[in-house]
C-alpha cells in the first residue's frame, strides 16, 4: 500500500480513536542480562503539554506515630484525602529511591466505567509513595497493592515499570469503577492488577496501551495478581471463557486502532531499535493499525546487549527508516522536521487523517534512563540520568540516588509552565529545541554533536567517580554522600552551560535562514573586517519540498517569465 501525502493512511472514524497527549508516555524496561553492564534500567517521558520538566528531592524521614500524609494528585494537584504515614520514609530523587527502587509508568487508559471518583490514591500519588516505603521491586508492588485496597485508585487504567538492582517487573492496574451500598460505601473500592517479572536477558516496553495478555497463574516466583482479576471480569461480563485463556489488556483494556497505531507502534519501533532477536518487521500491519490479530511479544531477546547511550538514543526514535518516518513526506516541511503539532486528527473535504507519534516528541515534560547497580553501595549503584524536553533533541545529566540536593538549575522551585526562569534547565532546552524545529535537517546535526560530548564525557567521569566513592563510602559514608551530590549539582550545572553556549552559538550561526561559515570552532570573517562575516551559505530547502511547492495550484504565479 503507498503512503499518501504526510505519512497517512486514510482512517475514516478510526483516526478520531487516537489518545490524547496528556496520558501519552513511552516506558523501555531491560533486565541485567539484556544490559553491557550487568545494571537493570527502565527509561521514561513524561509527555504532557502542561507538565513542567523539574526534578523532585524527598529526603528520607521519622515521623510519630498517628501522623497522616496528604495526598495530592500528581498530574492536577487536587487534595485527594489523607492516609496514616510510615513511622520511616526512604529518601527519592526524582523515580529513584536511595535503595535503588525505580519506577516509571505510562497511561493506556481502558474502560471508562472503571474509573472511582471516591478513591484517593492516583497513579502519581502511588509511585511515589511507594517509593518512600520500598527497597525492592517486590515490595513495590505489594505496597500499590495494599494502598490502592485500603484506600481506592482514582485514575485510569495504568501500567508501572518496576525495578531494582536484581529484578524488573511489568505491573498492569485499572480500578473496578463504583457500586454503592445502602451506607454510602463503595463495594468495588480498590483495583485490579498482574504483575509479570520480565525474564532476565529481556527487554520490555509499554507505551499508553495495557500489554499483558495471558499470564501464569500458579507461578508466584514470576507472576502475582489481584485474587479478583479474573472473577471481577466475570461480574462485569467482559470475560466468559477459562481462567487459562484470560487476558488481562482484552478484557479491561481492548484494543482498538488507535492503540495500535499512536501506542503499540513505538512499542514496535524500541523491539526493532533495540535489534531484536525475533525479526518485528513480520509485526508491521499490527503497528500501522491494520492487523489486531498480529500481536507482538510482550518482551523480546536484544541481539546485542544495551548500553546507556544505545537505549537513549532509542528514546529518540522519530520511526526512521520504517514506513511511518516522519521525515520524508511534505509534513516535515522543508527541512525534514519529524514532529507533528498537535491535534493528532484533522480533517480535509471530509476524509479523516492522523498524524504519526513517535517516542521522540515535543511535548515531553521531563525524561529519564534509571539504572540500578547491584554490584556498588546503594547510594552511588543507583544513577538518575536526568533530562528534560524533546528527547530527540536534549540530553540526561546523572544523579546519583544517594545525594540530598536537587542542582538549582532543574529544581521544581525554579520556575513553571506559566514562568520563565533564566536559570531553569527548562526553559533553556525549549529555546535550543524549538529554534531547531525551524530547521531541522542543518540545526539537529549540531546538537547531537554537542549531546554525544556530554553524554560520553559523562560516561568517562562516571567511572572515576564510582571507584573513588565506593573507596570514600567504605570509609566515612557521609562525606561520600556529600562528594555524590556534589557531583551530580556540578554536572547539571555543566549541562546547563554548555546548552547555554549552545543556544548562542545556533543562534549566531542560523540566524534569518542563512549559515555562517565557520573554521576549527570559529565563525569567518571577510579577511577585511572582523565585525563582517564571509559570505554565508544559503542552502534554501529541500528537493521533496520545493517539488511539493512546484505542484501546488498556487504555484503558477511562482514560475518565472523569460
Amino acid at each position: 500500500m503507498k503512503r499518501k501525502n504526510l505519512v497517512m493512511t486514510l482512517l475514516g472514524a478510526a483516526a478520531m480513536l487516537f489518545v490524547q497527549d496528556t496520558v501519552a508516555c513511552t516506558n523501555l524496561l531491560v533486565t541485567k542480562g539484556a544490559s553491557a553492564d550487568g545494571s537493570t534500567m527502565i527509561t521514561y517521558t513524561a509527555d504532557s503539554h502542561t507538565l513542567y520538566g523539574a526534578l523532585k528531592f524527598q529526603p528520607a524521614a521519622s515521623y510519630p506515630e498517628g501522623t497522616m500524609l496528604k495526598i495530592y494528585e500528581w498530574d492536577t494537584g487536587k487534595f485527594m484525602g489523607e492516609i496514616p504515614q510510615v513511622r520511616q520514609t526512604y529518601s527519592v530523587v526524582g523515580n529513584m529511591n536511595e535503595h535503588q527502587l525505580l519506577i516509571g509508568e505510562t497511561t493506556f487508559g481502558g474502560r471508562e466505567e472503571l474509573y472511582d471518583s471516591t478513591a484517593i490514591m492516583d497513579y502519581g500519588s502511588l509511585i511515589y509513595t511507594t517509593l518512600q516505603r520500598a527497597r525492592t521491586a517486590r515490595e513495590a508492588i505489594q505496597v500499590i497493592a495494599d494502598l490502592v485496597e485500603k484506600y481506592g485508585y482514582a485514575s485510569s487504567g495504568e501500567s508501572f515499570s518496576i525495578a531494582d538492582p536484581n529484578e524488573v517487573w511489568y505491573m498492569e492496574i485499572i480500578g473496578k469503577g463504583m457500586k454503592f451500598n445502602k451506607k454510602g460505601e463503595n463495594e468495588y473500592k480498590g483495583a485490579v492488577w498482574v504483575a509479570l517479572k520480565v525474564p532476565d536477558g529481556y527487554i520490555s516496553a509499554h507505551a499508553n496501551q495495557a500489554r499483558i495478555r495471558n499470564f501464569p497463574l500458579n507461578d508466584p516466583e514470576n507472576c502475582v495478581y489481584s485474587k479478583d482479576v479474573i472473577s471481577f471480569a466475570r461480574e462485569m461480563k467482559y470475560f466468559k471463557g477459562k481462567d487459562s485463556e484470560f487476558s488481562f489488556c482484552d478484557a479491561y483494556a481492548p484494543l482498538d486502532f488507535s492503540g495500535m497505531r499512536a501506542c503499540e507502534a513505538r512499542v514496535w519501533a524500541i523491539f526493532r531499535n533495540a535489534k531484536s532477536t525475533e525479526d518485528m518487521d513480520k509485526y508491521l500491519d499490527y503497528a500501522m493499525g491494520h492487523n489486531p490479530n498480529n500481536r507482538m511479544p510482550l518482551w523480546v531477546k536484544p541481539a546485542e546487549k544495551l548500553t546507556v547511550p544505545a537505549a537513549l538514543e532509542i528514546m529518540r526514535d522519530h520511526y526512521d527508516g520504517t514506513p511511518m518516518d516522519m521525515h520524508n513526506d511534505i509534513g516535515a516541511g522543508g527541512h525534514g522536521l519529524p514532529y507533528r503539532w498537535r491535534p493528532m486528527n484533522f480533517k480535509v473535504d471530509g476524509v479523516e487523517y492522523v498524524n504519526e507519534r513517535a517516542t521522540a516528541t515535543q511535548q515531553t515534560g521531563f525524561w529519564f534512563l534509571g539504572q540500578c547497580r547491584s554490584w556498588l553501595p546503594n547510594p552511588i549503584g543507583g544513577v538518575f540520568w536526568f533530562g528534560v524536553d524533546d528527547t530527540g533533541n536534549s540530553t540526561v545529566t546523572p544523579i546519583y540516588c544517594g545525594a540530598t540536593r536537587v542542582p538549582e538549575c532543574v529544581s521544581e522551585e525554579n520556575g513553571s509552565m506559566t514562568e520563565y526562569s533564566p536559570t531553569s534547565l527548562f526553559w533553556l532546552v525549549n529555546r535550543v529545541t524549538n529554534f531547531s524545529y525551524l530547521r531541522y535537517d542543518r540545526i539537529s546535526e549540531d546538537i547531537h554533536k554537542v549531546i554525544d560530548k556530554f553524554e560520553n564525557d559523562c560516561l568517562k567521569q562516571l567511572e572515576v567517580m564510582d571507584k573513588g566513592l565506593t573507596e570514600l563510602y567504605a570509609k566515612d559514608k557521609t562525606a561520600a554522600i556529600e562528594c555524590l551530590t556534589d557531583f551530580s549539582e556540578r554536572t547539571a550545572q555543566k549541562l546547563f552551560d554548555t546548552w547555554k553556549e549552545l543556544d548562542i552559538y545556533l543562534l549566531v550561526k542560523y540566524k534569518d535562514g542563512n549559515i555562517m561559515r565557520e573554521k576549527d570552532g570559529k565563525f569567518l570573517d571577510n579577511g577585511n573586517n572582523r565585525g563582517i562575516p564571509a559570505s554565508p551559505e544559503q542552502p534554501g530547502y529541500n528537493e521533496a519540498w520545493k517539488r511539493a511547492v512546484a505542484a501546488d495550484k498556487h504555484a503558477e504565479i511562482l514560475k518565472v517569465v523569460k
